[in-house]
């Protein structure tokens, strides 16, 4: 009796127990010890069967992985390195402090529906100092010495260029008299030891052009300094002279700062910060004043190497987003497809008995090993490349270090990124198989593909279509970084609609482009189209990553084209010069625009000085900061050398410090026009509120803003003129380009005069190093990347069609015919490919052509070819070498019976 008591009470205590674990829902809580520890050595043995089994199809899978780990982590290697990145310190290298103006700008707006937040920007121009501020810091506590620093650029008789300085701020540079003595009067010079090798000695005469015409100096001595590096040579004059040559003379660039023995960098600081004024003292700027010690000493040397670095940040930033994205969507169709061809194997072990937790574990085993190995190599492959990178865009002006925290950090975050995906990707991929019961996955193990794909899969797709043509539309409504966001998302997002809808777009192109490929294949083509036509879904996947690369890498080369061809269609019709003179590195000062107008056979000479202004502005609602490329011209003889092609107003009342014109585009955005005045910072980040008086068209190829010359002469870290566009007409056997440049002849060598092209005044400054490096790594690297998909992906897809190759072999079919059908299949796939992705690519640039140019995009042909040539050589290279290893031994015929 006691017994039955006894077996009553346990069976209620297992079943109250068992119900309760129910509740909670956990799965382990419900199996014994021995059940669970049975269904992980099963999920083991699985994972290792499978791995050894398909080790060939992992292999490819280890291939797209790692390769995106080593992407993602050269990424963040670059970006680490940027962080910390500070320009040199080289000019203030014997200075213990500096102190300069603030060289930020800050603009707070409230966007819709939110707080009020605050954007800044950086100043293109360097910003300066008002000269009564010398006398406070001089006066702080453990100051020994301080000394107003101010730079002009000067060239030799030859054409070296230089930088001219004050022999007082030798001292900042730790330069030291090597021979003679310091300069007494405006008429000498000490030169750096660089310039004076092989050339004049103390005592000796020497041609250099500062300001206004070439003038010949004595060398009173020459100077050297034990520190190194690429800043230019400099040339010391006195100080009074170096204050006539600079042209601001209440002004100054910066103050350096000896401290007494004894005083640490933070006490001088403090002590400074105590005498200074809180603004700069210049009037009409705000700027605060910033002690700068330590490494911080070089951004008063290099004022736009920080804006470049946050230019290059929000570049890499952007196209961070998008390999990120190009990563996760390769490593989901890797291991999509990897999962998808053993879905019948999957099947059958869920017939025979295997549980869905074992199948899941033992894919997850799979996918863990695997994504382990490709962080491994990932991680490995991050640093070299990410050291490749970094070699592009480090400069003179901001190298970038190495600490040594960086490269095993950007190795682990690739790698640990795609660590932590492979294993819940693999797992939801098969999620379809694990969770049928017994009985229907015995008859999906000899299913064939499903017709139609999942439902949710459908709707992702066609919702992602429509936001990405909504994206293009918004594209087209919107400027700025604005439109280029818009396009860049429509981009990503009809990408990812193609890999959803991808089994629909493939039966769309089968029922194009099949009967074609029956006609011109024969029996080849017939078996092709058929293999395609009943695996659409894989058909699908093959072409996938090839519309990536095709329209990734035709949206990031056809950008700037498309800009570059409309501003020099706009330049090229507004230019009404025939001739150019050009002042190499130094520029020309103002005064060679009036000698050349006195040559005989000039009509009208107009020089050009280049600068930048920041507008304030809002974007889909957020306050934004924009600096614009804008000209200083003069308005006498304007219109016989440009024509901005004027839609309102007068040009000729472009004149004084208190007149603007505006572009057109940019008048409609900011609902102004003549009589109007706009709000603007200039260069040096003075504020203005000049009148506008002339609205133009020709804004892509001139700038969205023109200014009178005196207006931003001030304001400019140099006022040289780039160019002076010349408009001749002289009589019939004169030679006015020798007229020009003997007027230009006291200007000192590196003067040439040419024909005018649009390149000349075209507003966008030609493509730099930074540029090109820009589009290596968004080209070249990220598009590399991209074909890499494009092989690892058709090579997994054809080492999964051997037992098809089998087959065929089995019934007939001939080696050449096997081998066409190939040739056929992979034909099919580039060019499907090639049009969707030139499709999908269409449409974001079109949207962002029209909107920042109103022309149609361009591409030039060339360019195309070499994106189609690389995609068919990559598809090649993942089908048919696959395709010979995995059916090699079927072709000879040894096994087709």
């Amino acid at each position: 009796m006691r017994t039955k008591v006894k077996r009553r009470t346990d069976t209620a205590a297992q079943e109250s127990s068992q119900a309760r674990n129910r509740r909670t829902g956990t799965a382990a809580a419900r199996e014994p010890l021995g059940v669970r520890q049975g269904s992980r050595r099963a999920s083991a043995f699985l994972a290792r069967r499978s791995l050894a089994t398909h080790r060939r199809a992992w292999a490819a899978v280890i291939v797209a992985t790692g390769a995106a780990a080593a992407l993602i982590g050269a990424f963040a290697f670059v970006i680490g390195s940027l962080l910390v990145a500070a320009p040199p310190v080289q000019r203030y290298a014997g200075a213990d402090a500096v102190v300069a103006a603030d060289q930020k700008v800050s603009y707070t707006a409230k966007p819709w529906g939110s707080e009020p937040r605050t954007t800044t920007a950086y100043l293109p121009e360097r910003a300066r100092l008002d000269r009564s501020v010398l006398a406070s810091v001089a006066g702080a506590d453990g100051v020994a010495k301080a000394v107003a620093d101010d730079s002009v650029p000067v060239s030799t008789g030859d054409g070296r260029p230089a930088v001219g300085r004050s022999w007082p701020s030798a001292v900042l540079t730790r330069y030291e008299l090597a021979e003679g003595r310091a300069p007494r009067d405006g008429s000498e010079v000490v030169l750096d030891g660089s310039l004076a090798a092989g050339g004049p000695a103390p005592g000796e005469r020497v041609v250099l052009r500062a300001d206004g015409t070439a003038r010949t100096y004595t060398v009173s001595g020459i100077a050297r300094t034990g520190h190194g590096g690429d800043a230019p040579p400099a040339v010391f004059f006195t100080e009074p002279r170096l204050t006539a040559l600079a042209g601001h003379p209440g002004r100054i660039d910066a103050i350096g700062v000896v401290a007494e023995p004894g005083v640490s960098p933070h006490a001088l600081r403090d002590a400074i910060g105590a005498v200074l004024p809180e603004r700069s003292g210049v009037p009409g700027s705000d700027r605060g004043v910033r002690v700068l010690t330590g490494a911080e000493r070089g951004e008063a040397e290099q004022v736009d190497a920080l804006g470049g670095r946050g230019d290059q940040l929000a570049l890499l930033g952007s196209i961070g987003g998008t390999v990120l994205m190009v990563a996760l969507l390769v490593i989901a169709s890797t291991l999509s497809q990897a999962i998808h061809q053993r879905s019948g194997e999957l099947a059958l072990l869920r017939a025979v008995g295997a549980s869905p937790r074992q199948l899941r574990s033992a894919i997850g085993r799979e996918a863990g090993r695997v994504s382990a190995a490709a962080a491994l190599l990932g991680g490995i492959g991050a640093v070299p490349l990410g050291l490749a990178m970094r070699s592009l865009l480090t400069t003179g002006t901001l190298p970038l270090p190495v600490p040594w925290w960086l490269p095993p950090t950007s190795a682990l975050t690739g790698g640990l990124l795609v660590a932590l995906l492979a294993r819940p990707v693999a797992m939801l991929a098969a999620r379809s198989i694990t969770r049928l019961r017994p009985a229907a996955a015995l008859g999906a193990a000899t299913a064939d593909e499903p017709s139609e794909p999942g439902r949710f899969r459908t709707v992702a797709g066609v919702v992602l279509a429509f936001a990405g043509i909504s994206s293009a539309g918004v594209a087209t409504t919107q400027s700025g970084q604005a439109a280029g966001a818009a396009a860049s998302g429509a981009a990503m997002s009809l990408v990812i609609a193609v890999a959803l809808l991808g089994p629909q777009i493939s039966r769309i192109a089968l029922g194009v482009l099949g009967r074609p490929l029956r006609r011109v294949g024969g029996v080849s083509g017939f078996l092709a189209e058929r293999a395609a036509s009943a695996h659409t879904r894989r058909l699908a996947t093959a072409f996938t990553p090839i519309v990536l690369v095709v329209a990734f890498v035709c949206v990031q080369l056809a950008s700037g084209p498309t800009m570059e061809r409309a501003a020099g269609q706009q330049a090229s019709a507004a230019l009404r010069a025939d001739l150019v003179a050009t002042g190499g590195g130094a520029g020309l000062p103002s005064g060679a625009a009036r000698a050349v107008r006195e040559a005989p056979g000039v009509t009208a000479a107009t020089g050009v000085l280049r600068s930048a202004v920041v507008l304030a502005d809002r974007e889909a609602g957020e306050p934004v900061l924009t600096r614009l490329p804008v000209l200083g011209v003069e308005a006498r003889g304007l219109s016989g050398t440009l024509d901005p092609g004027v839609t309102a107003g007068d040009l000729d009342r472009l004149t004084g410090r208190d007149a603007v014109a505006v572009g057109a585009d940019r008048a409609k955005s900011l609902d102004v026009g003549p009589g109007d005045r706009v709000a603007l910072r200039l260069g040096d980040g003075t504020r203005v509120e000049p009148r506008i008086v002339a609205v133009y068209e020709h804004e892509l190829g001139l700038g969205e803003f023109l200014f009178p010359r005196e207006a931003l002469a001030g304001h400019v870290s140099a006022a040289r003129d780039q160019v002076v566009l010349i408009r001749t007409g002289a009589a019939s056997g004169a030679d006015p380009a020798a007229a020009v440049r003997e007027a230009l002849a006291p200007y000192g060598g590196g003067v040439t005069v040419r024909a005018a092209t649009g390149d000349d005044v075209a507003i966008a400054p030609p493509v730099s190093d930074g540029d090109n490096a820009m589009i290596v790594i968004g080209v070249g690297v990220i598009g590399g990347f991209a074909l890499l998909a494009v092989v690892s992906t058709l090579a997994l897809i054809t080492i999964g069609r051997r037992g098809e190759f089998r087959l065929l072999r089995m019934v007939g079919t001939g080696r050449r015919q096997l081998r066409r059908m190939l040739v056929l299949e992979t034909g099919l796939v580039t060019f499907a490919g090639l049009v969707i992705g030139t499709a999908v690519a269409a449409v974001p640039l079109t949207a962002f052509a029209v909107s920042m140019a109103g022309t149609a995009p361009y591409l030039p042909p060339a360019h195309y070819g070499v994106i189609a040539g690389a995609v068919a050589l990559a598809a090649a290279a993942g089908t048919l070498i696959p395709g010979a290893a995995a059916g090699g031994r079927f072709v000879l015929g040894r096994r087709a019976g």
